[in-house]
């Protein structure tokens, strides 16, 4: 194994810097040679803060959100400090990690911050991190990134980048407290396979924004588990891409919500290819007054998509009275020569006749719900394939289960 690398704090603020080498400038909206467009719930992209107005809670894209809440993030008074985040990496033979400055190629090479929030993080990091898998190894151990929070604002960047027919498997975990900026790029070689297991384990008072890109290459595998119990405040952006035929994406999600969390997954697949496949599964439990979960699914499918095969899904399991779920599937066709397009969402409480079944066996009531619950997620957790992850989380759901029963 390599050796745990410590970055320095993310750092200062540093607005108005310009967008990485290897992209272009058109007015006063950089664009990425790579990034993803635009859609009806999002705004133009852009790496520069100045072409996004500071956000009301009007806007299509921020309704949902308590902006009261995101402690200055999404209006540039949140000032990085000496007390932020500090990261550590473990990767395994194969793998190279670097810590480089604003100006390096490989940043923002998978898409374009398309919210203020993520222009802001863009612009203020001081240093990056980015893993790097050489083409065609395989590894035999995953990289581990494990992101602190010491109490302060941060902001920073992630690049991990897949080489040619390469397959790892990247689990992130967030933990401590901290108010975070982040953008990550997943930049997929032809015929690679990436795992990513995000996992937002945040102490309470924690605020968590973060987009996520991931550029998909011809016949490559995208796979993305996004864990989210922890936190005050999390708002997260996934976004596909794909660079080439034959692409594949899964997005799957587990979230728990407790009293008083506001946890929001905002997803985009940009059906920008032909003959590529996406699958989104997200499942989310609340319990507990004011617990708010947000999830909105964008499926774009291009008129050059030919070919498309796609399916999205979003089910929530209400377990107390006020908590408050906001789910929408959106789905933007613009050719009807695609194999398959579809999305469903349902909020709902346990199921009675499921619950008198394994009580009519004996069980007790409350271990009955439990199972309910365990069951309900279960098929999420086992896409991880990681048995000590996959352990905490069961051990966290159980936790969290006690509380509510």
């Amino acid at each position: 194994m390599a050796e745990a690398q410590n970055s320095p704090t993310l750092g200062s603020a540093r607005a108005g810097s310009p967008p990485p080498a290897g992209s272009t400038t058109s007015g006063s909206i950089a664009v990425a040679a790579e990034s993803t467009v635009a859609t009806r719930m999002s705004a133009p992209p852009s790496f520069d803060v100045a072409d996004f107005p500071v956000p009301h809670g009007r806007e299509e894209e921020w309704r949902f959100t308590p902006l009261e809440r995101l402690r200055g993030l999404h209006d540039g008074t949140a000032v990085a400090n000496g007390g932020g985040v500090k990261v550590a990496i473990d990767a395994p033979g194969g793998v190279e990690v670097e810590s480089v400055g604003r100006d390096d190629a490989r940043l923002g090479k998978a898409g374009t911050p398309v919210d203020r929030v993520a222009a802001q993080a863009y612009s203020s990091f001081e240093q990056a991190h980015v893993v790097t898998v050489a083409k065609e190894a395989v590894l035999t151990e995953p990289v581990r990134i494990a992101v602190h929070g010491e109490g302060g604002v941060a902001y920073g960047h992630l690049v991990v980048e897949v080489g040619a027919f390469a397959e790892a498997v990247v689990v992130i975990d967030h933990t401590g407290d901290a108010v975070l900026a982040a953008n990550v790029d997943y930049v997929l070689g032809d015929g690679a396979k990436l795992t990513v297991v995000s996992v937002q384990d945040w102490d309470e008072r924690a605020v968590h924004v973060g987009q996520h890109n991931a550029l998909v290459g011809r016949d490559a595998s995208f796979k993305s588990i996004v864990v989210t119990f922890g936190g005050d405040l999390v708002r997260l952006h996934p976004r596909i891409a794909y660079a080439g035929t034959g692409g594949e994406a899964e997005l799957f999600g587990l979230y728990f919500t407790d009293k008083g969390q506001h946890q929001e997954h905002r997803l985009l697949v940009d059906h920008n290819t032909p003959h590529c496949k996406s699958n989104v599964a997200y499942k989310g439990a609340l319990q507990g007054e004011d617990a708010h979960a947000v999830w909105i699914g964008d499926v774009l499918i291009q008129a050059a998509a030919e070919g498309t095969d796609t399916y999205e899904m979003n089910r929530n399991l209400v377990l107390t009275d006020g908590a408050r779920v906001d789910s929408v599937p959106n789905l933007e066709i613009e050719t009807g020569e695609i194999v398959g397009a579809g999305h469903a969402s349902a909020t709902g409480r346990f199921d009675d006749e499921q619950l008198f079944y394994l009580q009519s066996r004996g069980i007790p009531a409350e271990e009955a719900r439990r199972l309910v619950v365990r069951g309900f997620f279960a098929e999420l957790v086992q896409q991880i394939g990681l048995p000590d992850v996959e352990a905490r989380l069961l051990d966290k759901i159980e936790t969290e289960l006690k509380a509510s029963v």
